[in-house]
């Protein structure tokens, strides 16, 4: 293998101090990141983070690494990891009991993190169910010394009520072509939400825990945050005799955190403040630790920092294929995060994938497609890396650059960096760029600016130009495409009036969606005329996409029914994708969302891109569709 000397680089941030690394535990190993104190400094005290379930993971991906990078600067090391079939961590048993399985792994990494650290204390913080398994494994023997639970789930019942609620208000939005979720989970007894499912076994589980039938706290110190808006009731710290040892406090910044987009998730700053001033207060105060637990790092946790890598079986049908997953920074400065998954060591195809973030989400990608994706791509022999641009999940982010910035200036620069690293690690010669919406513009953008890639597969792109300065609360072509149609649908609305003559409702910005509308009509005419003419317009898709085509690159389009990216792709290319013709591929898939949250269009949605890269002869034809509108048609 080439450059095994850059592959294997320390798995150490250049531009801070965490650490990604994988660790034991009992017969599975879990991904994670380690946050280390600066400088050195030993530390009593260290912290596990525990995330939430779910979408709400998603979300709070940038709140979590801050709370994590806040505690350790304060002087405290922190671990925060992903349980077992969630994040990058290996896939788990769809029977399994995964309360009992995620509440062993909160033990096994407050182990992990004084073996690697050498801390006699751990204290675990928990974000809602994070916040029930910390609780769970807190009061299982004496391996942690407090806890911290942000709007904890108290009891497993109204959970999973709150869930079946958002479930239902989803499959209202969705076309009901395909049997309604819970008849699709009714076939195995679990429950999907949101791209993310509980087993039988798991909402058994749940349905039993009862929090507040705890006598008392499971630690004497324990730091209870609720949500300024979103106050938790009961638990255990609500009992008179233990609030004296119990410190409650309600703050802003949870749904914010929790419970928005990526794109738009706010970091909570006082729940941070608020959490580092207890932590502070807390070594003097919590019982020793035995000597048994407590102690230096042993050789054991020297020997799993040094084999810094992840060992993936084949499935049923191809169980000799043994796909190994690593860690990577790349980039000027090691700026750039990425998973990379192997195929085995003496696959000579030397093909690679790249996936693209999906807006804000992280590496892993709505609701963990990228993991699959590229872990089913790897069997079949390809070096997948799923990346982070930078200022986007774990990547760091450019001096004077926001973090979270969907469409950031230097994106080609850290695609270009990507397909380098590739290149000069695994001999790579044949890349190809695969994104969802946000992604899907930066793939074509990437072939556009002429990068060294052999096909770009686009999933539900939302625009197709974006211009420097331009936000995402602005008004956005897509809403000009998609919105005149639901405004009409709504005319005869009782709550659409109400809400209007309440100003709830922005009219110029209805006005300004309309007026436009007919606009990119007339601009598309004027566009295909100007093609016929030879003419070379700005910012003109058809012409582009013409270009990339004739260098040989492969062009895949796959859309949700209904997603506005196929009118924009109408109106802003034209007649070009029918000149183009199996060059340039179109795929709609019915009854997905946006981000393909359910299992069913999700799989045919991976098997549609799967069959488009793997060029196997027998494509998806019948998932193709005559594209009709505006006296345009793609045939």
């Amino acid at each position: 293998m080439l450059a095994e000397v850059q592959l294997l680089q320390s798995p150490v941030r250049a531009a801070g101090s965490a650490q990604a690394l994988y660790f034991n535990s009992g017969e599975h190993r879990l991904f994670g990141w380690l946050h280390h104190s600066p400088n050195g400094l030993k530390a009593d005290l260290g912290v596990v983070v525990c995330q939430p379930f779910g979408y709400e993971a998603i979300c709070a991906h940038r709140g979590m690494r801050a709370f994590a990078e806040a505690i350790a600067a304060a002087g405290m090391p922190a671990l925060r990891f992903d349980y077992l079939g969630t994040g990058d961590s290996p896939e788990i048993d769809p029977q399994a009991d995964q309360l009992q399985i995620w509440t062993q792994d909160v033990l096994a990494a407050a182990e992990e993190l004084r073996l690697r650290t050498g801390v006699r204390h751990v204290c675990l913080l928990g974000f809602r169910l994070g916040a029930l398994l910390a609780t769970l494994a807190a009061s299982q023997g004496n391996t942690v010394s407090a806890l911290v639970v942000v709007s904890p789930i108290i009891t497993g019942r109204r959970y999973l009520r709150e869930l079946r609620t958002t479930r239902m208000a989803a499959s209202l939005r969705l076309d009901h072509s395909e049997p309604p979720v819970d008849q699709q989970d009714a076939r195995v007894g679990g429950m999907e939400v949101s791209g993310f499912a509980f087993s039988a076994a798991t909402l058994a589980a749940l349905a039993k825990v009862d929090l507040s039938t705890l006598q008392s706290p499971p630690l004497p110190q324990m730091l209870v945050i609720d949500g300024a808006t979103m106050p938790v009731p009961g638990g255990p710290a609500d009992s008179a005799e233990v609030q004296g040892r119990t410190t409650r406090v309600a703050l802003p910044g949870l749904v914010e955190m929790l419970m928005t987009p990526p794109q738009f998730a706010a970091v909570p700053k006082e729940m941070i403040a608020a959490t580092l001033d207890w932590l502070l207060k807390l070594p003097a105060q919590v019982p020793a630790m035995s000597d048994r637990i407590a102690g230096q790092p042993t050789s054991e946790s020297n020997s799993t920092a040094a084999t810094n890598e992840l060992t993936l079986a084949g499935n049923a049908s191809a169980p000799q294929v043994i796909r190994t997953e690593r860690p990577v920074f790349f980039g000027a400065d090691a700026l750039l995060f990425g998973i990379v998954t192997q195929p085995p060591a003496d696959e000579i195809r030397r093909r690679a994938v790249i996936l693209l973030n999906a807006g804000a989400d992280h590496h892993i990608g709505a609701s963990r497609l990228y993991v699959s994706i590229a872990r089913r791509w790897a069997q079949h022999g390809y070096v997948v890396l799923r990346m982070d641009l930078a200022g986007l999940g774990d990547s760091g982010t450019r001096p004077g650059r926001a973090q979270d910035d969907v469409f950031p200036q230097e994106a080609l620069d850290d695609i270009r960096a990507a397909i380098e690293f590739l290149r000069s690690s695994y001999g790579v010669r044949d890349v190809t760029l695969v994104g969802l919406c946000s992604g899907a513009y930066h793939a074509l953008r990437a072939a556009v600016a002429g990068l060294s890639v052999n096909r770009i597969l686009m999933v539900n792109p939302q625009n197709y130009f974006w211009k420097p300065g331009e936000t995402l609360q602005g008004l956005q072509l897509a809403e000009v495409v998609r919105n005149p149609g639901v405004y009409r649908e709504q005319v005869f609305s009782l709550a659409a009036w109400k809400r209007m003559i309440t100003g709830q409702v922005n009219i110029l910005r209805i006005a300004k969606i309309y007026l436009q509308r007919p606009l990119l009509a007339a601009e598309s005419t004027l566009r295909d005329i100007a093609r016929r003419l030879h003419l070379r317009l700005p910012n003109d898709l058809g012409t582009e996409l013409e270009a990339i085509v004739a260098r040989g690159v492969r062009v895949v389009f796959v859309f949700a029914r209904g997603e506005p990216g196929i009118d924009l792709l109408k109106l802003q290319a034209g007649t070009s994708v029918k000149r183009l013709a199996e060059r340039c591929r179109i795929h709609t898939i019915d009854s997905g969302d946006h981000v393909f949250t359910r299992s069913g269009p999700r799989a045919m949605m991976e098997q549609i891109v799967s069959d488009e890269l793997l060029a196997q002869p027998e494509l998806v034809d019948k998932q193709s569709t005559n594209l009709k509108t505006g006296g345009l048609k793609f045939e």
